[in-house]
């Protein structure tokens, strides 16, 4: 059997499709744009065979931009069309992003098997487009929207890496704040103020874990010590796991992986969702609905009410143990998809 798992982009798309890549014991080719080579050179396993697809978002530019891109797109459609007469896949497993296109159009030409795993809660672009063509969708959330209403769905969750585990809630007065790199100068804008805000009572034990670039660290640091709060600041954080297993209270965005990084492990969250995402917004909404998460929209993202809102929860670690109890949610996607995909 010969798998092809195509996917790109971003993290979000292209974690999942390696997690599962790890799993199959079969001959693999991933396929991704020149955004996320390097990643899936980096993580894939080492009997997977890696092509690099000619394709860009088609989201968000100019009319000549757009033209641009599903040129692209159509273009490395014809040279995966004329490759799969060589070596044509068993089955076809896409992850999202624009650069998965090719790979799903080209393997219907052939009338390959295609499975498209759509990571957030509202499907994206890309997959909404690729829907169509798709023989079976799976899904990391129930009742995902934006797909074909006859199509072919099962809810399978979302992959995470193996370093994500279940883990028992320890109220220990610390918060991390994760905001990755795109939209995240309204976190740096908006928490701090929210922190110096906080009774002095709940300062005084507080700990703050912050992912911030490094232009902004020292200014920051300066900021946190006169106000006598704890902290430790990094542009990245390599073991995300530990950081989320580690606190008391998450607040950052509601990317699919972060959510589903958090109901695996099992933590409360503060999530604010990208307001030009509404994948993001939906993400957010799903975990507020089962997870008892709390959401702020951005236009209501203020100091004062993320202040209020942290005083009421650390006043109450009961409420926050009850949080993280009703997000830790077993995930059993990679089995789900190994299973879904025979």
């Amino acid at each position: 059997m010969r798998i092809w798992i195509a996917t790109g982009g971003t993290g979000g798309h292209i974690f999942p499709a390696l997690s599962v890549a790890q799993a199959l014991n079969v001959r693999i080719t991933i396929s991704t744009d020149s955004r996320g080579y390097d990643l899936v050179r980096k993580n894939a396993p080492e009997n997977a065979r890696i092509v690099r697809i000619w394709a860009s978002g088609v989201g968000n530019r100019g009319k000549l931009g757009k033209i641009f891109a599903l040129t692209k797109i159509a273009l490395s459609t014809v040279l995966l069309t004329l490759r799969f007469t060589i070596s044509r896949p068993t089955k076809i497993i896409a992850f999202g992003g624009y650069s998965s296109v090719p790979p799903v159009l080209a393997g219907k030409l052939w009338r390959i098997p295609i499975f498209l795993h759509e990571q957030n809660a509202a499907a994206g672009k890309a997959n909404a487009l690729s829907a169509r063509f798709a023989t079976k969708i799976l899904t990391s959330f129930p009742n995902t929207t934006g797909l074909p209403k006859n199509a072919q769905i099962e809810l399978t969750g979302l992959p995470v890496r193996s370093d994500f585990k279940p883990s028992p809630f320890q109220f220990n007065h610390t918060i991390f704040i994760t905001g990755g790199s795109l939209g995240a100068s309204i976190l740096l804008e908006v928490v701090p103020q929210a922190i110096a805000l906080l009774p002095a009572a709940i300062k005084k034990n507080l700990k703050i874990v912050q992912q911030v670039n490094e232009l902004h660290t020292h200014a920051l640091s300066k900021f946190y010590t006169r106000e006598g709060i704890k902290h430790r600041l990094a542009p990245f954080f390599k073991d995300m796991a530990s950081e989320i297993t580690n606190s008391s209270l998450v607040i950052g965005r509601s990317g699919a992986s972060t959510v589903v990084e958090l109901m695996t492990i099992g933590r409360p969250a503060i999530l604010i969702p990208l307001n030009i995402n509404p994948d993001q917004l939906a993400n957010a909404r799903a975990f507020e609905k089962q997870c008892q998460g709390i959401v702020i929209e951005q236009k209501n993202f203020t100091p004062k009410l993320l202040s209020k809102t942290i005083a009421e929860l650390f006043s109450n670690p009961a409420r926050l143990e009850k949080m993280a109890a009703a997000a830790r949610t077993p995930n059993h996607a990679i089995q789900n998809i190994l299973s879904a995909i025979k």
